[in-house]
């Protein structure tokens, strides 16, 4: 419950910085840029170390997968048939085509289903959201923002982004045997706490009333894709295929959460749409608790 509030807090303080007059513009795209440098890679650090690779819960692994894959055939369809610019199909990518797994999934996850439920929320966070916003979520930011770029720059600049060295640093040192203990990991966890506040209120000090009237008929193409379609994919799927109940649980209600933060922080550092990208999560946090609501009255008749 404290990480929902803490939330919705910080977004509202993010709307009340909107009005102080001494705070630079460029604020917003300033925390996004500290945000892939700085509390992100510790994250990594953090978490990747300790996943635990289990061949009985691909199913978990496959959720984020097929959300984004879907999102990407998805969107650059209708980008297609309807002339849009490379901007606003990234941006669409980028915000609907990922869950926030994590600061709002993990509460989530644990009210409704138990302390238990969170390993399986965690694993499905760190090899399903992280693996592919680490990697193909940096290749859409890149590739939708700059046009036309060179096979060899674009491999550079993968490689050499903050987010993914670090991921590639906590694969090795994870597969070594090592994991942050002692003064490390205090550290690494003050500095990942900052992730979650510096980004809600960077989306606060952008979300304004004019940006959602503006952006509408993208944010509802948007939303309805992450909050209604995408789990209704993912629900309808795994209940064809049979997937054990608790897994088929935890799924459908991670597939429903709202835009990740960090997908988003990613579009909107790499000028993709960022109003848009700003009210996807703005208006998608709030939002999600009552199409989520729906989703798990559906799934308890199953």
């Amino acid at each position: 419950m404290v990480s929902l509030l803490t939330l919705v807090v910080c977004l509202f303080i993010g709307l009340g910085l909107r009005h102080v007059k001494s705070i630079p513009e460029n604020t917003p795209s300033t925390l996004g840029t500290l945000i892939l440098y700085v509390p992100l890679p510790a994250v990594c650090l953090l978490s990747i170390p300790f996943l635990e690779w289990n061949a009985s819960l691909i199913s978990l692994t496959l959720v984020t997968w097929i959300i984004f894959g879907v999102s990407f055939g998805f969107f650059n369809f209708l980008g297609q048939k309807f002339q849009w610019e490379k901007s606003l199909i990234g941006s669409l990518i980028l915000t609907a085509g990922f869950c926030n797994s994590a600061f709002v999934g993990f509460p989530v996850i644990e009210a409704l289903f138990g302390k238990e439920a969170l390993k399986h929320a965690i694993f499905l966070d760190q090899s399903g959201s992280f693996l592919i916003v680490s990697s193909l979520g940096i290749w859409v930011a890149l590739t939708y923002s700059s046009g036309k770029i060179k096979k060899r720059l674009l491999v550079k600049k993968v490689i050499f982004f903050p987010p993914f060295v670090a991921f590639l640093l906590s694969l090795i040192l994870g597969a070594l045997g090592w994991r942050p203990s002692g003064m490390t990991k205090e550290i690494l966890e003050r500095l990942a706490g900052i992730l979650t506040p510096m980004a809600l209120i960077s989306v606060g000090l952008q979300l304004r009333l004019d940006a959602i009237k503006s952006e509408l008929r993208y944010l509802s193409l948007g939303l309805f894709y992450k909050l209604l379609l995408a789990p209704g994919l993912i629900f309808i799927l795994y209940f064809l295929f049979g997937v054990e109940k608790k897994i088929f649980n935890i799924s459908v209600i991670e597939a429903g959460m709202a835009p990740m933060i960090t997908s988003s922080i990613l579009a909107m550092t790499h000028n993709l749409r960022p109003r848009l990208a700003g009210v996807m999560l703005g208006v998608g946090v709030p939002l999600s608790f009552f199409t989520l609501s729906f989703w798990y009255w559906l799934i308890s008749y199953f």
